[in-house]
């Protein structure tokens, strides 16, 4: 009786282990964005109708996604994200800005205006896209990707997360670190120097 019950207790304990580590990878899957996953989306661009499929258009480039916002003190971040976008565009780089108005709504609601605001002001020629949220349950999906990928939403205007050629999340920054950081530019490098995926 004793065997039996030590035996019963032993396949108990390792069917209990088998699940729990079961558990843990889905878990593990749902954080972690499948290859390319996260650039599977379409948007359209700030004060027009054509729409981009990020997939198509940037799939094999280095980005930068940030959420913007005209009326904001981390605003003027945006000449360090246009300086960065030409200097590194032919390398395969892109900045790609997400106005948002969900922080105190700073931003427009008007995308022409924003579009207005942006350019005259700061210069940028980076690709903006349509207004969207970037937090919450009304999250745009591709933010609600990031979030999970990363473990954090943006915070405030003007978080930065990085994007490899693979389309697989690298890293996430907060507002307050600006986008000419020592640690994105060392990041950005990095994913830089990595080979373009083969098509498929």
């Amino acid at each position: 009786m004793v065997c039996r019950f030590r035996s019963a207790s032993r396949l108990a304990g390792t069917a209990l282990a088998l699940g729990l580590t079961l558990l843990a990878g889905m878990a593990l899957a749902q954080q972690s964005p499948t290859r390319g996953d996260v650039l599977d989306h379409t948007y359209r661009q700030l004060a027009a109708r054509e729409n981009v499929n990020l997939r198509q258009t940037y799939g094999g480039d280095v980005l930068l996604i940030v959420n913007t916002a005209s009326k904001c003190g981390f605003t003027p971040q945006y000449e360090a994200l246009e300086a960065m976008h030409a200097r590194l565009r032919s390398r395969g780089f892109a900045v790609l800005g997400f106005p948002s108005g969900d922080f105190k709504d700073q931003e427009f609601e008007d995308e022409a205006a924003i579009q207005e605001f942006c350019t005259l002001t700061y210069g940028v020629k980076f690709p903006m896209f349509q207004r969207v949220h970037v937090t919450g349950p009304d999250a745009t999906p591709l933010y609600r990707q990031l979030a999970q990928a990363t473990g954090q939403a943006p915070q405030w205007n003007f978080h930065k997360y990085l994007v490899g050629r693979d389309g697989r999340v690298l890293g996430q920054w907060g507002s307050r670190t600006a986008p000419d950081d020592p640690a994105i530019v060392a990041a950005i490098e990095r994913a830089l120097a990595a080979p373009r995926p083969a098509t498929r």
